[in-house]
């Protein structure tokens, strides 16, 4: 879990694709997550695949999203074994389970590479209500924070004597009340933290708020968009060919 956990969270990194505008990031995610839904072969899905690695390494972030992969690899699997039990042909069932696991890497690869503040400057772009651009960029800084606290907890818990291996499935199901009781006590404090900090800093007296930094595209960013954009057109047109 911990190996897990330690996958979803921002870290910053020294690397080109970091340093890039996040709306472009957002934008190379975007056209690797449409690519992922189109792929209906095994080479399609390979050179998906290919591109997705390459990204990977040029962001320094290859053995994170390695961590959120072979976690999706478990649900690709889910989806592998129902498609074979539907009696579809073994390739479809393999490019449909590969598609999934494209899918989550392209996505895992946006948040890997974005901090929750450059997450919210592009949510402000797209003009989006303040209230809903708070409360997601809130869950994504504090969802990691909290699976943390679960680990933290049945590391405790453990140490207490709780043998959460052990058991059959519904045994094991009653074993998790000492690790939930305390983890949604512990998010109902830091929700009280949280509500006192945001009424201290006056949240909402203002309803359109300035802030200190904005977004802007320099030279490389522009570059990045137009190659981005002509290699997705003809990936695009590959894949319908």
């Amino acid at each position: 879990m911990y190996w897990i956990s330690t996958g979803l969270i921002f870290r910053r990194v020294t690397s080109p694709f970091h340093e890039l505008d996040p709306r472009v990031k957002l934008l190379v995610s975007i056209e690797l997550f449409s690519l992922a839904i189109m792929a209906d072969t095994v080479v399609e899905v390979s050179l998906l695949f290919a591109s997705i690695l390459s990204l990977a390494v040029l962001s320094r972030i290859l053995r994170r999203l390695g961590r959120t992969v072979a976690f999706s690899a478990v649900f690709a699997g889910i989806i592998f074994v129902l498609n074979v039990i539907a009696s579809r042909p073994l390739i479809e069932s393999v490019v449909l389970a590969s598609r999934f696991i494209a899918i989550v890497a392209a996505t895992s690869g946006f948040f890997l590479t974005t901090s929750p503040d450059e997450l919210e400057y592009v949510m402000r772009w797209f003009r989006l209500p303040r209230d809903i651009v708070f409360a997601f960029v809130t869950a994504v800084r504090f969802v990691p924070v909290m699976m943390m606290d679960a680990l933290q907890i049945m590391d405790a818990q453990k140490s207490r004597g709780l043998e959460l291996e052990k058991g059959n499935i519904f045994a094991r199901i009653r074993k998790f009340v000492p690790i939930l009781v305390p983890l949604v006590v512990s998010a109902v404090v830091r929700s009280g933290e949280l509500a006192e900090a945001m009424e201290s800093r006056a949240y909402g007296v203002t309803n359109k708020p300035t802030s200190l930094f904005e977004l802007s595209l320099r030279s490389r960013d522009i570059f990045v968009i137009a190659l981005s954009l002509l290699l997705f057109i003809l990936s695009v047109l590959y894949f319908s060919a």
